[in-house]
């Protein structure tokens, strides 16, 4: 049998006797017309040396890294624009943010080619671009590359319409979420719930002003970041020397990119018995991919200073962002997604003592853990 249609095609039939389709992957076809260097990995060492290839629409070179995984709402653009160089104008009906990892420069925004917006940015600056709205970078200098990371939920969106002229040439500008307001860019923003920070622009993510949420764990601080309406969100946490953070497990797509500190790692593993554990070694610039649904995933702080990390998420993001991420921290026991340290296995612990005696480092977990060798050096937020 054969079935009419552009979007179905006949696939094998199994040894059952039953038929089944599959629909083409929007996604996979918009890469592959892109003719972009592709990484398909949940881990990178350093995003400053993400091997790129061309792109030139996009300013020069670049590289998109996902995960092979259909259920994967979103992916990763590293970005090169060279000196002097610029973007294509775009727009599109999928969201995005961005991180600047070097250089300087700006970027024009507008709904009405008559009436741009342009604001700068350098090294450290996160910033989203309204959905659908049209924007173009540019390199402030002459001399120097600028590189750029953008998560996007392009896959989830590229896979649910199938059409890449809705995607990409729409014309239907969502006033609603963007103002031509001069202080839309400003870097102002308004606190909501002691950490949820609403903006559109931040100059300079490793230095902004966090706050206090202690049920994630051994004075950990955090900004909820609540950008261009974006149904997308971000977060950046921080915690100090010697802890780390309670494990907790969630949907996939949330990159995780340390900001600072010197050394440190993230553990990941599916199974209860934690046999497909892999440990993901830390420096600044490294990126951590949230690879699978119910991923458990716990951050550790093994280095000589205050470790400060940035995930940028697929979802979650929008006003509701108090309700929908308040199983964060909770137990798993009473619903939430959260192990508490008196739930987590010895082990955990062990291997992180052990880390931190290979850098002559003191174990600050006394107060949370009740085996600790080392001392209850926090107890609270900002200590250490």
């Amino acid at each position: 049998m054969v079935m009419q249609g552009t979007d179905m095609k006949v696939a094998e039939t199994p040894k059952d006797g039953l038929t089944t389709f599959r629909v083409p992957d929007a996604y996979e076809a918009w890469l592959e017309k892109e003719q972009v260097k592709v990484q398909v990995e949940f881990y990178y060492p350093d995003i400053r040396e993400i091997e790129v290839g061309d792109w030139e629409r996009k300013g020069g070179k670049g590289a998109v890294c996902h995960i092979d995984n259909r259920h994967m709402p979103n992916d990763l653009h590293v970005v090169e624009i060279r000196p002097g160089g610029k973007s294509e104008p775009e727009h599109h009906m999928y969201e995005i943010s961005f991180y600047i990892v070097w250089g300087r420069g700006a970027t024009s925004v507008w709904l009405d080619e008559k009436n741009k917006q342009t604001f700068e940015w350098k090294e450290g600056s996160l910033f989203t671009v309204p959905l659908n709205a049209w924007y173009q970078h540019f390199n402030g200098s002459g001399d120097e590359s600028v590189r750029y990371i953008a998560t996007t939920n392009a896959p989830v969106q590229m896979r649910m319409y199938r059409d890449p002229e809705f995607i990409f040439n729409c014309d239907f500008m969502f006033k609603s979420r963007y103002s031509e307001d001069e202080e839309y860019f400003s870097g102002n923003g308004t606190l909501y719930n002691k950490r949820i920070w609403e903006t559109n622009f931040i100059p300079n993510a490793p230095d902004m002003a966090l706050y206090g949420w202690k049920e994630r764990g051994a004075g950990g601080i955090n900004a909820m970041l609540q950008m261009g309406k974006n149904n997308m969100g971000n977060h950046i946490s921080e915690f100090p020397i010697g802890t780390y953070k309670k494990a907790h497990r969630h949907g996939p797509g949330a990159h995780l990119v340390l900001l600072s500190g010197d050394s440190g790692y993230s553990l990941l593993w599916t199974k209860e018995d934690r046999s497909d554990m892999v440990k993901c070694d830390w420096k600044v610039g490294s990126l951590v991919v949230v690879p699978n649904d119910g991923t458990y995933h716990q951050h550790f702080n093994s280095g000589t200073k205050r470790a400060r990390y940035m995930a940028l998420r697929a979802g979650d993001g929008g006003f509701n962002a108090p309700n929908a991420t308040q199983s964060a921290d909770v137990s798993i026991k009473d619903g939430g997604i959260q192990v508490e340290y008196t739930d987590e296995d010895r082990e955990i612990h062990e291997i992180f003592e052990k880390e931190l005696a290979t850098k002559g480092v003191t174990c600050n977990m006394k107060a949370f853990i009740p085996y600790c060798t080392g001392e209850a050096g926090v107890t609270s937020e900002n200590e250490t």
